[in-house]
């Protein structure tokens, strides 16, 4: 039967059913506040609906952007609307996380599901409870619903609500247009060397690892493009362009990412700057494999002094995966078997859209129903934003990878058994790294959330500064300095520390960019300055120029 329910979501309701239907007596007190509060809210209406001044019993949360028009309060027919769904859907989400004896996965998953429900018939979603779609639907004439339709039929052939007006841009036109050349290539990544921009240079480059979970140039977004501060201050760059794997890739496995992909990049770095070691950093899960590499590189204490990276950085970067955050919902034995069906019924990838909708379903009131109302009931234009650009052009994910990945790393937690997994031949120890590390996390992100990154600061030997940066997962890396300054950070020396909170409270909170602080970190392991290195060398030798061709793949 388990066709019948692949995700396990019939099965987490019925375990929270049989929850209750064994505790009958508190289910009659949670029913008994539930007719209390269904007064209080009933008699608010009546006094709202006779004149007379009262407080909402169920005041929306501040930062829910759905219920703050005036008339959500001012009218008493859409104020008792209100009202009478967020006592519901309140009580709801309450009494599923209150089921008792029952597994924290059974409640988190229905939850999650029975949440999408409640967000969906939100009244905002619909036209005729939608204050502003009436406001606009009048003062345009009807255009406005016009204009909605017209997205909704555009939005039918992408087969997805957009969130973004693509029109505007071109990767290598107006996006990822920092100067550079291609300088190897092999079947699973691009190279690309980036043009000085000093007269000198310090002697060891940087090498970026991104996500091959969308494309690299998120950190080559113009104005806000850490690869141009980088450069501006006096860095060599590399960047680690990931192909978008077609089908026949399906059986690449992660060791191919962490040996064919980070080692051989860092290899072409080494012998194109003829330095004597690299400085990498990763990126999310360029940050895990990265990770992995540093832990095979250490299998054996001999010769570290060798080795050929001697500091490293990480951004949003998980090694502890028991509490990975709200992701968790999707991972368990029947969802991880679903999606290798999926695959395998694909031709052997994850398409990148299922991904992005997967994470959009995290925070669906404000990526995907704060798009439907503004697109279709308002009828308004897409933004155009570089950022929700990059967003939307996904990549798929070859199958034995995925597979892997969720299974060891997510479901199994293997990163944190000792020698327990084996890649490339050797055995992973994440606590044998001892070289100097700069880790990022992310106050608001929820695809990593930062008390589970921090914990990468105790786990490695390694002496480590760590920065917890305001904003979420993507806004929270690409965070520029600006005048006056947008964001803050917390930074400080976190060697040997997993509790995230604790060392939060020794910190001070800094108004500006965490890229400063990493800049002067950077300046004493990647050593003195000195004049560029060419582009490219005669055994790798330009073959285009950046961002190259694998960006392009769709």
């Amino acid at each position: 039967m388990d066709w019948l329910d692949p995700l396990g979501i019939g099965a987490a309701y019925w375990e929270v059913q049989q929850g209750w239907e064994r505790h009958p007596h508190e289910l009659l007190r949670w029913i008994g506040r539930l007719n209390q509060d269904q007064w209080r809210v009933q008699w608010q209406s009546w006094e709202r609906f006779m004149g007379l001044p009262a407080e909402d019993p169920i005041p929306p949360v501040q930062y829910d952007e759905r219920f703050q028009e005036a008339d959500w309060t001012e009218n008493p027919y859409l104020d008792t609307i209100k009202e009478f769904y967020l006592l519901y859907t309140r009580w709801i989400e309450d009494l599923i996380y209150a089921t008792p004896d029952i597994e924290d996965k059974a409640r988190d998953k229905t939850g999650f599901w029975v949440r999408q429900i409640l967000n969906a018939i939100a009244p905002t979603n619909f036209f005729w409870t939608n204050p502003i779609a009436i406001k606009k639907y009048v003062e345009s004439n009807g255009h406005s619903l016009l204009s909605g339709l017209k997205n909704l039929q555009t939005d039918l052939s992408y087969k997805t609500i957009r969130m973004v007006d693509e029109t505007p841009f071109k990767v290598g036109e107006n996006i990822a247009t920092t100067r550079g050349q291609v300088v190897y290539r092999n079947e699973l990544f691009e190279l690309l060397q980036y043009a000085p921009k000093t007269e000198t240079v310090h002697h060891i480059p940087l090498l970026f690892v991104p996500p091959w979970i969308n494309k690299f140039y998120v950190l080559d977004l113009g104005k806000r493009s850490l690869v141009q501060y980088l450069l501006e201050q006096g860095y060599t760059v590399f960047m680690i362009s990931w192909r978008n794997p077609p089908p026949e890739m399906g059986n690449t496995h992660f060791e191919d990412y962490m040996l064919k992909g980070v080692l051989q990049a860092v290899e072409v770095a080494k012998n194109i700057t003829q330095a004597p070691h690299v400085h990498p950093i990763g990126y999310c899960i360029g940050g895990i494999v990265l990770t992995a590499l540093m832990a095979w590189l250490n299998h054996t204490t001999e010769d570290k002094a060798n080795l050929p990276i001697q500091s490293w950085t990480v951004f949003a970067t998980l090694v502890d995966f028991s509490q990975p955050g709200e992701i968790g919902i999707f991972i368990d034995k029947p969802t991880i078997g679903f999606i290798e069906k999926l695959m395998d019924s694909q031709g052997g990838y994850l398409d990148g859209n299922q991904l992005a909708d997967t994470f959009r379903l995290l925070r669906s009131n404000s990526l995907i129903w704060h798009y439907y109302v503004h697109s279709y009931l308002y009828g308004e234009d897409l933004p155009q934003f570089d950022v929700l650009f990059w967003n939307m052009d996904t990549t798929r994910l070859p199958a034995a990878m995925h597979s892997f990945y969720l299974r060891e790393f997510y479901l199994n937690n293997r990163f944190m058994k000792p020698d327990d997994l084996v890649l490339g031949g050797r055995s992973i120890d994440v606590r044998r790294i001892t070289q100097p590390l700069y880790a990022v996390s992310a106050e608001q992100d929820h695809i990593a959330p930062w008390l589970e990154t921090f914990k990468l600061c105790g786990t490695v030997s390694s002496p480590v500064r760590h920065v917890l940066a305001t904003s979420g997962h993507i806004l929270g890396i690409i965070s520029p300095p600006v005048q006056p300054p947008k964001r803050r950070y917390w930074v400080g020396d976190a060697t040997g520390q997993c509790d995230g909170q604790a060392w939060l409270a020794t910190q001070a909170k800094i108004p500006g960019s965490w890229w400063e602080d990493w800049s002067e970190w950077l300046r004493q392991p990647c050593g003195e300055r000195q004049a560029p290195p060419s582009m490219g060398n005669a055994e790798y030798p330009p073959l285009c120029a950046a961002p190259g061709t694998y960006v392009l793949e769709k």
